[in-house]
């Protein structure tokens, strides 16, 4: 445990609105520039660059990692599948096994829940990514490849946490939708995520416009995870399974052949 009194710098985030490596799109990226401020009863985190505060009880970061982990889990679940407005804190704390007024006491209000939730996400994503080697690959294909290897393995552990982060893009209630573009932003530019890739045009077909090449991949991934969230049948195993297949027709399609 940290000092009271000693500001930490908390690492450069990679997050997206669907969060994770799903292909190009989990790519898109935003700095959370954060310090975190520990004292004896509450952690506040900095966003400097959007001059936000996020108010979390020192206590709920004392609490054994599973009884996190449920009260985390149980956020993106009642998120998830409700808007901001109609999304019940009794609902989470219920699920997560633990009273209201305590919920409360560890986040002062569902604002601070949700945008808590919204960095975490962040930091998971960071996370997983780095596990994978994603940062590690040259290779555009095999990127997207080891992106979605990392992103099942945490939809496995946080199943809800995909949906949330989706839905969150789209939050329109007035109490949030400013402070989640805030903290978001908008989707990154492609020179940028270009940047970010080191795409080497080599890679690609000979006179391909890989902008328009990355759009094709974005929106097709954007289209796809939006349909299955509105259905209801976010499964992992099958997201696998399709975006595999995506990615291997993408290679097909844009990638330089032998002698070319």
């Amino acid at each position: 445990m940290q000092s009271k009194n000693k500001v930490i710098s908390v690492k450069k985030m990679n997050f997206s609105r669907v969060v994770l490596c799903f292909c190009i799109k989990s790519y898109m990226q935003f700095c959370i520039n954060a310090k975190t401020t520990q004292n004896t009863q509450k952690r506040k985190v900095f966003c400097k660059a959007k001059n936000k505060v996020i108010s979390v009880n020192e206590r709920f970061f004392s609490l054994p990692k599973e009884k996190q982990l449920a009260i985390i889990n149980a956020g993106y679940r009642v998120f998830s599948q409700n808007t901001y407005k109609k999304s019940p804190m009794s609902e989470i704390a219920a699920e997560a096994g633990i009273s209201k007024s305590l919920l409360f006491h560890y986040f002062r209000n569902k604002k601070e829940l949700y945008l808590f939730l919204l960095k975490k996400a962040s930091e998971i994503t960071y996370k997983y990514l780095h596990e994978f080697c994603c940062y590690e690959q040259e290779d555009f294909f095999e990127i997207m490849r080891q992106g979605l290897k990392a992103k099942a393995c945490l939809m496995r552990k946080y199943p809800c946490l995909t949906v949330f982060t989706l839905k969150s893009y789209y939050e329109t209630d007035p109490e949030i939708c400013g402070d989640v573009q805030k903290l978001i932003g908008r989707v990154a530019s492609f020179e940028a995520n270009a940047k970010h890739l080191k795409i080497n045009p080599e890679q690609f077909i000979e006179g391909i416009d890989i902008k328009m090449m990355y759009m094709d991949m974005y929106l097709a991934s954007e289209g796809y995870l939006w349909e299955k969230a509105q259905q209801g049948t976010l499964d992992v195993d099958t997201l696998e399974k399709d975006f595999s297949r995506l990615i291997d027709f993408w290679e097909q399609v844009y990638r330089r052949k032998g002698g070319e």
